[in-house]
């Protein structure tokens, strides 16, 4: 049996669902993993409002990234001597996987195509924060050019990807400053970077510590917001917006703030102004050339879990839930309290 939470509408967190359904009988390429981590991620709090670009239609399980245990393994039989390889697991290997939906479920069925191997040093816990997010916040600073003595700006820099974007942009020698709430001040000088209270005046904040602009900024938020991000620029800097959580509580059509940002960024980028812009898309090109999407995401997970055994970058785990208490651990997570990524584990707790 499977034991999932469902989203069966717009509801409040207290409205989704815990159901069991009988295990899918499994098919050639497919795995079963039996969750051992998966997290809370923005992506999930617009879905809860109808808000996410392009969710599927309700009900629907969510989750977008999962750790876990191969259980069981489809029959592939004889295969013909042209088929792809498949990455070679058998049951007992620890995977991660990005799933976009399905993973707060305590088992779930994935092709084993998609898997990535988990280095078994590594806490389940610690490996599902570098999932989406890590992914996520690598491909953004590759995207920037990022380097040594550059200077960047991270916006929602407690979160679960602001986190990781500050550790690897240290990393790589940038200097960060942080755009958060004051209360998370503390913690972002812990991670290295230089905090900015959101509430206060970013812009002359950021132009005593660069006031030439910076190289890099990555925001989350959108909305009137983004024309400030844009300002703090320096000639050859580039504004990497991921998301519009301005709107994250309005009413309407969800596509709606996406095409606005995007007729907005495709404006400034082609004017002559010395700057460029982007929206960053996880999923771009896994249509197109899904053999390519695998393999890109298994070198970043593998370089991520890499960073992790070395301590180049550190798990940030701002609370952990058991599945079962799915209501509470939405709730932390949407009340602006948290310092990384909210992670749900199997039962028991």
């Amino acid at each position: 049996m499977i034991t999932e939470v469902v989203l069966p509408g717009i509801v409040e967190p207290d409205g989704l669902e815990l159901r069991t359904r009988p295990a899918p009988r499994l098919r050639p390429g497919q795995a079963l993993v039996r969750m051992e981590a998966t997290g809370i991620s923005f992506a999930e709090q617009q879905m809860r409002r109808g808000r996410y670009y392009d969710q599927p239609p309700f009900p629907f399980v969510p989750g977008y990234d999962v750790v876990g245990v191969i259980h069981a393994l489809g029959d592939d039989g004889p295969r013909p001597s042209h088929a792809p390889s498949r990455p070679r697991f058998a049951v007992g290997h620890r995977v991660a996987a990005l799933t976009k939906t399905g993973a707060w479920a305590d088992r779930l069925v994935l092709p084993v195509d998609e898997l990535v191997a988990v280095p078994d040093s590594l806490a389940a816990e610690d490996a599902e924060t570098v999932i989406v997010n890590g992914v996520t916040a690598r491909r953004m600073l590759a995207a920037a050019r990022v380097g040594d003595g550059d200077t960047v700006v991270v916006l929602g820099a407690n979160g679960g990807v602001g986190s990781l974007l500050v550790q690897l942009a240290r990393h790589a020698g940038a200097l960060v400053i942080g755009v958060a709430s004051a209360r998370h001040a503390p913690y972002l000088r812990e991670l290295g970077a230089v905090p900015v209270d959101r509430h206060g005046d970013v812009a002359a904040e950021v132009r005593r510590v660069a006031p030439g602009g910076v190289a890099a900024v990555f925001d989350h938020v959108g909305g009137p917001g983004i024309r400030r991000s844009f300002s703090l620029l320096a000639r050859g800097g580039t504004l990497v917006a991921y998301g519009t959580a301005a709107t994250r509580d309005e009413r309407g059509n969800a596509q709606l703030p996406v095409y606005a940002l995007f007729a907005r960024l495709l404006l400034w980028r082609v004017l002559p102004n010395g700057r460029s812009t982007t929206f960053f898309n996880l999923w771009a090109g896994r249509t197109r050339n899904p053999r390519r999407h695998r393999a890109e995401l298994r070198a970043d997970l593998e370089a991520l879990f890499e960073h992790l055994a070395a301590g180049h970058i550190t798990a940030r785990i701002a609370r952990a839930f058991p599945l079962s208490q799915i209501a509470e651990a939405m709730r932390y997570a949407e009340s602006g309290a948290a310092e990384g990524k909210v992670v749900l584990l199997a039962e028991p707790f």
